[in-house]
């Protein structure tokens, strides 16, 4: 018999993989490939279809969606780890960094932002007097809301001279709380241009941590927000990874814990990731971050091969924004993403100079 091991499906893709009990092959099912090891060891991979064969009604929804976004004056913004299939027919397609800009030079009077709630909390603030609707209004980041308004008040008593350094994975709350925004993509570069020596880095821990220990001049004081995504990628599983592909370079996110992080080749924003693999003349690399960026990767690099470390690496919240919603959020011009005046005026002293800082 087999054993249940793990197993994960979206999009028209699977991976399945199960471990040996008692018959003599172990079986890893993936898309457009079995493999199947003599030695009972499971030679599982992730190996994506990303051609994404569109069937007609879905053809006939791209077409609405171009007509309409015309029509009516929109861009669609994307982030890497949404479908495959959403950003295809995406203006644009970004890291949060990439899309915050974007969100500040685009033509259009409208926004439609496909990500979590925080991206078009971002885009909103850096834009009032743009409608931004969002692709799915309950997509949003749990990360976003580990830290409350108490804590920085209590830190700002303790050290008089922190700067309260925000990941943009926040809410609009909490960046009108804080001094300066950042991005993975940009936050080594902001923090050391800050005069503060005391840094309360919120919300994720583990990028703080990262980031500390390239600036020991800074004194840190750490929160203990995490993405769940990135949290579960654990240094088991990538050598276990490494064990199979061992030509594999392992290419990380700076969320990952540090143990994984001490195990990688690379470390880099997602927009940095796709960047270095695309420049790396290595053919295979082992991604661990969120499972939606293997569709850019495999568009820029048709030769190369992509494994992921396991079933875990996707977001659910990312995932719930679909073709069909693209279309009906055209076509009602809702949900639209309002704030209050007062706070998105706070919240923007941070987005703006992280905007200045980041040059």
């Amino acid at each position: 018999m087999f054993c249940w091991k793990s197993a994960f499906y979206q999009n028209n893709w699977m991976a399945v993989y199960f471990s040996q009990v008692s018959l003599p092959l172990t079986l890893a099912i993936c898309a457009g490939a079995s493999q199947i090891s003599p030695d009972g060891k499971c030679e599982w991979k992730i190996s994506m279809d990303l051609s994404y064969k569109r069937s007609g009604m879905e053809i006939d929804m791209v077409e609405d969606i171009k007509r309409l976004k015309e029509e009516k004056d929109v861009v669609i913004l994307a982030h890497y780890y949404v479908d495959g299939k959403v950003q295809e027919i995406a203006d644009y397609v970004g890291d949060s960094y990439f899309l915050a800009k974007k969100a500040t030079q685009v033509k259009q009077k409208n926004i439609l932002f496909c990500g979590v709630s925080f991206m078009g909390e971002s885009a909103k603030i850096l834009n009032p007097e743009k409608k931004v609707i969002m692709a799915d209004k309950l997509a949003d980041c749990p990360m976003a809301h580990m830290v409350d308004i108490d804590k920085i008040h209590e830190v700002r008593k303790l050290y008089p001279d922190v700067s309260v350094v925000c990941y943009v994975n926040s809410t609009a709350e909490i960046k009108a709380e804080s001094d300066v925004c950042v991005t993975s993509s940009n936050a080594m570069r902001i923090v050391q241009k800050l005069s503060n020596q005391h840094i309360f880095f919120i919300p994720d821990n583990n990028l703080a941590r990262y980031i500390a220990k390239k600036l020991p001049e800074k004194k840190f004081i750490f929160n203990d927000g995490y993405c769940h995504v990135h949290k579960s990628i654990d240094r088991e599983s990538v050598q276990r990874a490494k064990e199979l592909h061992p030509a594999a370079l392992v290419l990380s996110h700076p969320e990952c814990t540090e143990d994984v992080l001490d195990i990688s080749d690379f470390i880099g924003s997602t927009s940095e990731i796709i960047d270095f693999a695309t420049a790396s003349d290595a053919k295979e690399f082992i991604i661990c971050t969120e499972m939606g960026v293997f569709y850019e990767l495999e568009q820029k690099n048709p030769g190369k091969r992509f494994f992921s470390v396991g079933h875990r690496q996707f977001c659910p919240n990312m995932k719930r924004i679909t073709l069909d919603k693209v279309k009906t959020a055209l076509e009602e011009m809702e949900p639209e993403l309002t704030l209050d005046e007062a706070m998105r005026v706070k919240a923007n002293k941070p987005l703006a100079r992280m905007l200045e800082l980041a040059q």
